[in-house]
């Protein structure tokens, strides 16, 4: 990148820890959870089918969790699909080159588009409640040649963000342990085709939270450590540190070339590429509508919206802490590479994060970033082979080639889609990392100029009844074409050359990104303006989408969340759901003005520079608001919903035992000899 400073390469840094420690994390502890989780899913559905009616075989159980996810279990869910290994790999390494505004930036870039996603999921649940996927509402909306463009698009979407966590999470694993970055690569995915080929969307929602657990754990751990590591010891030492590597190393177009302030050209320029392609992870990826679709009506705002505020503080406070760690202690021998600096390739690499924890905490701070990598790159991945799976079933395999499709059918399809896409996504990987791709150049540029065209097309079919089928077919591929033309060109203007290396630069991916994000909005209007559409939103309720009512699985008469699903979509009514709408265009605008206007602006406009009272209250808060997210996401879930349905768990269980008891008691009747003996005596 432009800002980063040239590093001359030294020698490698040993692993410090062996090939075999790597292979048991990524292939025996991936198996083993699989193969718990396998467990615990065949005793839970069992149990479940039971005293409940939640039965995986059936597609909306698999694929949509009978729509009855609670708040809680929604926030954690919505937590767990940031927690990229990006989240806290890039956090650090924009932290080490642009300071105290990289990790901020990053965090900003991610939390208002989480919560504008409640604004978009409750915007489905009233005008189209049973359906699966966002490609359905296009389809049913604009035909099958939008449907076909806006597949290609989500699919390239998952495709892209697949790899962005496989080349970060294998770098790093190969890095701490010396296994092979390919053979990382592919072993990845291979525990979590298991989980999720058994257990669906429900096994993603519990794995999610058993995998956020550890992770948050593990974060919360380290931005204590940080501080008992007798060459740090405070919050105010380790502003002395980043101080004094300032001076060392001054940075390019921070003021007064500090990484304490915010004052910082490169780190605004990345908050608005990383601003702009997450709007296009999020409204392009269908495993966010999936989660929508299956949280409660009553779930959907609230758990978005505290999920996407409670998630601001992992990049933040760990970016912040672990960033400031690595630029302040390079220079000692407990650092990793000393007594070089880190050079360019590794911290496009994402290797700030475990470089920092192995000088406080040697081989338990990088047995610990192996975990929690290995963790959040299953967690994430599991979301995405599950997208795409449920596009290849329903969108693909439903819709083109079997339109009678079971219930049977669709989940066959739906357990290959699983397979394909953990091969495909390995391989995609692999081929990057040959021909030169890393982590630093996919977090600039693959989530941005590839992923942003279908924003806006896709956000005004479901908000903006007048947008016709032309702009929704033509808006996004011309964006994608402008994107990629302002990005190469850019690239070739600044750097003379289209090269890897020029078109991974920032200025180029700004660009590219922005146009790529916002020339569909020009087109969209435009073409719109030839002939608006006045389109009926009750048209999607026309569609018959929900199988269990088409195939009249009414077998089951429990009072579980299968009934309770049914009885929840039909008490919310319209006005209601309005309601949740307004709620959520509130928290969506003050979520932006918060994280973009009131509090990163004023500091930015005044040039400020951080003192030491500053510096230990910023790091304060952002432990606090880390600590704060553990505990949202760990302890919410169980008491919002966990102890209800345990409850109601344990009243099914009684029922059927007593309705057994009673079914194997012998009967009385007047012609027994107990009777006849009665009346003898009487």
């Amino acid at each position: 990148m432009s800002e980063i400073q040239a590093r001359a390469a030294g020698a490698s840094v040993q692993p410090p820890l062996s090939q075999a420690v790597g292979y048991v994390i990524v292939v025996v502890l991936g198996l083993i959870i699989a193969g718990a989780n396998k467990t615990v899913m065949m005793v839970i559905t069992k149990i479940l089918k039971k005293t409940t009616g939640e039965d995986n075989r059936k597609t909306e159980m698999f694929m949509t969790a009978n729509r009855t996810v609670r708040t809680g279990l929604t926030a954690s869910a919505v937590i767990s699909s940031w927690l990229w290994t990006t989240a806290m790999l890039g956090a650090s390494f924009v932290g080490y080159d642009y300071g105290v505004a990289g990790p901020f930036w990053f965090a900003a870039g991610c939390s208002p588009m989480i919560v504008f996603f409640a604004l978009i999921g409750i915007s489905c649940k009233r005008k189209i409640p049973d359906a699966h996927t966002s490609l359905e509402v296009v389809r049913i909306r604009y035909g099958r040649v939008a449907h076909a463009v806006f597949m290609t698009l989500c699919l390239i979407n998952n495709i892209f963000a697949c790899a962005n966590m496989l080349l970060g999470a294998a770098a790093v694993i190969s890095a701490i342990t010396g296994m092979h970055i390919i053979a990382a690569t592919f072993l990845l995915p291979v525990g979590v085709t298991v989980y999720t080929f058994v257990g669906g969307i429900k096994a993603t929602f519990l794995t999610d939270y058993f995998h956020t657990a550890i992770i948050l754990i593990i974060a919360c751990y380290l931005s204590i450590k940080a501080f008992t590591f007798e060459e740090v010891g405070s919050i105010g030492k380790l502003y002395e540190l980043v101080q004094a590597a300032a001076q060392r190393h001054p940075v390019s177009g921070n003021q007064d070339g500090t990484y304490l302030t915010m004052t910082s050209k490169g780190a605004i320029l990345f908050g608005i590429l990383h601003i702009c392609s997450n709007f296009g992870l999020v409204i392009m990826d269908t495993s966010y509508f999936i989660k929508a679709f299956s949280a409660a009506p009553s779930s959907v705002v609230p758990g978005y919206t505290i999920g996407g505020i409670a998630y601001f503080a992992i990049p933040w406070a760990l970016g912040t802490i672990m960033s400031s760690l690595a630029l302040g202690l390079e220079n000692t021998s407990s650092f990793p590479t000393y007594p070089r600096r880190m050079t360019s390739t590794e911290v496009s690499n994402g290797l700030v994060l475990p470089y920092a924890a192995m000088t406080i905490a040697g081989k338990g701070g990088a047995a610990a970033v192996l975990l929690i990598t290995f963790m959040a790159v299953t967690s994430t991945i599991s979301a995405q082979v599950i997208a795409v799976s449920s596009i290849l079933s329903f969108d693909v395999y439903r819709e083109y080639i079997n339109k009678a499709a079971s219930d049977r059918d669709i989940i066959r399809a739906s357990h290959f889609g699983v397979i394909f896409f953990a091969a495909f996504s390995a391989g995609f990987s692999t081929m990057l990392h040959y021909v030169g791709i890393d982590l630093g150049w996919t977090l600039y540029m693959l989530v941005g100029v590839v992923t942003c065209p279908g924003i806006f097309p896709m956000a005004f079919t479901i908000l903006w009844r007048r947008q016709n089928r032309a702009a929704a077919i033509l808006s996004p591929i011309l964006g994608m074409a402008t994107g990629i033309g302002v990005w190469l060109g850019t690239a070739q203007h600044f750097y003379g050359a289209v090269s890897v290396s020029s078109t991974g630069q920032i200025l180029p991916c700004v660009y590219g990104t922005v146009a790529s994000a916002f020339s569909p909005i020009l087109y969209s209007v435009v073409i719109t303006l030839v002939k608006p559409q006045r389109y009926d939103w009750a048209e999607f309720r026309k569609e018959k989408l929900g199988l269990e009512r088409l195939d009249s699985d009414s077998d089951i008469t429990v009072n579980g969340p299968g009934s309770e699903a049914q009885q929840t979509r039909s008490s919310f009514d319209s006005q209601e759901l309005k309601r949740w709408g307004r709620i959520a265009a509130f928290w969506s605008i003050a979520t932006f003005l918060g994280h973009w206007v009131l509090w990163p602006l004023p500091m930015y406009g005044s040039k400020y520079v951080f003192g030491k009272g500053f510096f230990t209250a910023w790091v304060v808060v952002g432990i606090i608001w880390l600590w704060i997210t553990m505990l949202v996401a760990i302890f919410y879930p169980l008491i919002d919903g966990g102890v209800q349905q345990m409850m109601q768990i344990s009243r099914g269980l009684r029922e059927r035992k007593n309705a057994v008891t009673s079914s194997s008691a012998p009967s009385v009747t007047n012609d027994s000899p107990e009777v006849f003996r009665m009346n003898e005596k009487s």
